[in-house]
C-alpha cells in the first residue's frame, strides 16, 4: 500500500468515517431553485401555508406565473420576485403543498447548499453520506465545464427524493438558483449516466 493511501484510510479511521471504493452505474440527475422573473404565464393563485410551521393550509400565498408554480411543484423551491412576498420562497412538498419561507428548503427542512446539497434515497445512502463524483460516465451532451464543477464539488446527502422518483444507484445534485430563461434547456439541466461516485459515511 503506498504511504500516501494509508494515511488518507488512518485519517479516517480517527475520524469515525468509513471510505468506500469508487463505484460505476449511477445515474446522477440534478435540481435548482426556480426563480420568478425568469417565467411566464397566466397568472395562477397559490394557496397554503404562510410559514414553514404549518402543513396542509389554504392561506392566500399570490398569483404567479404558470411557468413558475409548475417549476416550483417540479424542483421543490423558487425564489419571489414580484408582488408582496418578493424575496421570499415558495417552497412545495409532497405532504404539506404550498408554503411561504426565507430559503429552500431540504425535506428534512434545512435550507439547500449550493453545489454541496444532494438527495438519494435512504435505502441507498444514508443521510450524512458524502459523496465525490470521481467519473461523469456515459452522457454524451455533459460539457467538460459542467463535468468538472460537479466533479469539484464536496456533496453530502441532505435531502430525500420525492417517494416514486428516487431508485437504485440514483442521486440528485443541487445546483442553487436558475441562472437564465430557459434553464432546463441549459447545459447546466444535465443527467449522468453509469457516473462514478465515491461515498464515505459521515461521524458516528
Amino acid at each position: 500500500m503506498r504511504p500516501s493511501i494509508a494515511i488518507a484510510l488512518t485519517a479516517l479511521a480517527l475520524s469515525g468515517c468509513t471510505a468506500e471504493e469508487s463505484e460505476p452505474g449511477w445515474e446522477a440527475t440534478v435540481y435548482y431553485t426556480a426563480v420568478e422573473s425568469f417565467h411566464d404565464g397566466a397568472p395562477v393563485e397559490v394557496t397554503g401555508c404562510p410559514t414553514i410551521e404549518c402543513d396542509g393550509g389554504d392561506d392566500p400565498l399570490g398569483a404567479y406565473p404558470e411557468d413558475f408554480v409548475q417549476a416550483v411543484e417540479d424542483e421543490g423551491t423558487g425564489r419571489i420576485t414580484s408582488g408582496d412576498h418578493a424575496g421570499e420562497y415558495l417552497n412545495w412538498s409532497y405532504d404539506v403543498g404550498y408554503w411561504l419561507d426565507t430559503a429552500p428548503r431540504n425535506s428534512h427542512g434545512d435550507p439547500l447548499r449550493p453545489f454541496a446539497s444532494a438527495a438519494a434515497d435512504p435505502d441507498v445512502l444514508a443521510e450524512g453520506t458524502q459523496v465525490r463524483i470521481t467519473d461523469c460516465g456515459d452522457a454524451e451532451d455533459v460539457t467538460a465545464e459542467v463535468c468538472d464543477r460537479l466533479q469539484a464539488a464536496e456533496w453530502t446527502i441532505e435531502d430525500e427524493f420525492t417517494p416514486g422518483l428516487g431508485g437504485e444507484r440514483h442521486i440528485d445534485l443541487y445546483l442553487g438558483e436558475e441562472t437564465g430563461p430557459d434553464f432546463t434547456e441549459s447545459a447546466w439541466y444535465t443527467t449522468l449516466t453509469n457516473a462514478r461516485l465515491e461515498t464515505q459515511n459521515g461521524p458516528r
